[in-house]
């Protein structure tokens, strides 16, 4: 089995879509959004077994302190899923082998890290390959809306209620300012735990406008009773997977539970549209009360050098570190270098 490398302007798209396994965030329009806001370079590999073509794979390559890194996805690119299209009888463990090989030779790359919702642990033979597994909430739209809003606990059923006794009226909105809306929502919220947004509202804008025209992506708004826009959502779908990307909501407003009726709007809207899972993009109780299935996924990482591989487990370790550390080892290194703190 072996990869080669697409021209990205003469990929076949209606192709890659008419994969089963194709989800969001391997289309094109989400490549290029990646590509916008990382500074990266895309990869679209068909996958060859015996001279026939048995799928493809996508990913970017971005350049981080003098390091190539091949994505698929990587940390930090509000991205959750992408990897592999297969056909159903083609062995992933193969095509992980050679993924390797291709991203370290071919590629010239130093690290690789993947995320698919369809890759265990079994298919990686290379001892190279690190995982960690992340937990998350999966919701099953096949379900009929009474067992889906069954399967909610009581307080997340009464706060749909409540909503729709106060007024809360949900509506699909079109994408014309919709990131500075969503974006001063988002603002609120972290300021009630004096901390800011992890992505600027450009990330939002390049979103919306690669993403929307697609038809892949609901814009959600909710508006009170005097039609004042108080809370927002952004929810991603294609195929069998659709996601919750982010939402937000204006503190004063938040008795009114706009949060849990435009969540169920989503589900509801992706459960027309024929998609099978909603998956709730990590942990946290916030989420479980909707009544999905916890499941774990993993993520992939495989360095080329024992080096590249540390400096990765260090920034892991930074980044999942308490704020408190974090701010430490700041004040430490901007006493060592000043211009830091600029």
């Amino acid at each position: 089995m072996k990869l080669e490398r697409e021209v990205y302007t003469g990929v076949d798209w209606p192709l890659l879509d008419s994969f089963s396994d194709r989800t969001f965030s391997q289309r094109k329009a989400w490549i290029d959004f990646i590509c916008e806001t990382q500074a990266g370079d895309p990869v679209v590999a068909r996958i060859e077994d015996a001279g026939v073509t048995v799928g493809f794979f996508v990913g970017v390559i971005v350049r981080r302190m003098g390091f190539q890194i091949l994505g698929s996805p990587f940390p930090g690119w509000t991205t959750p899923y992408m990897g592999f299209n297969l056909r159903h009888e083609v062995s992933r463990a193969d095509a992980v082998d050679a993924l390797i090989g291709y991203a370290f030779s071919d590629l010239g790359c130093h690290h690789l890290e993947i995320s698919d919702p369809y890759l265990s642990g079994e298919h990686f033979r290379d001892v190279r390959v690190k995982a960690q597994l992340v937990r998350t909430f999966r919701s099953n739209l096949l379900m009929t809306e009474d067992e889906l809003f069954a399967r909610m606990d009581g307080a997340c059923r009464r706060c749909i209620r409540k909503a729709a006794k106060s007024g809360v009226v949900i509506e699909e909105a079109a994408p014309d300012g919709f990131a500075g809306e969503y974006f001063t929502q988002l603002e609120d919220v972290f300021a009630k735990q004096n901390m800011r947004p992890t992505y600027g509202m450009n990330r939002v804008e390049a979103l919306i406008r690669h993403i929307y025209p697609t038809g892949d992506l609901l814009l959600l708004r909710a508006r009170d009773p005097d039609g004042r826009s108080i809370a927002t959502g952004i929810f991603p779908g294609f195929n069998d997977i659709s996601y919750f990307w982010g939402n937000a909501s204006l503190r004063e407003h938040q008795n009114a539970r706009p949060n849990e009726v435009m969540h169920w709007y989503a589900m509801k809207y992706w459960k027309r549209r024929g998609v099978h899972w909603h998956y709730w993009g990590g942990g946290g109780a916030y989420k479980e009360k909707y009544g999905g299935d916890t499941v774990m996924y993993q993520q992939f990482r495989a360095s080329r050098s024992v080096v590249v591989s540390m400096l990765r487990d260090a920034g892991r370790m930074l980044h999942d570190a308490p704020r408190g550390w974090k701010r430490r080892i700041f004040n430490l290194r901007s006493r060592a270098d000043p211009s830091i703190a600029r």
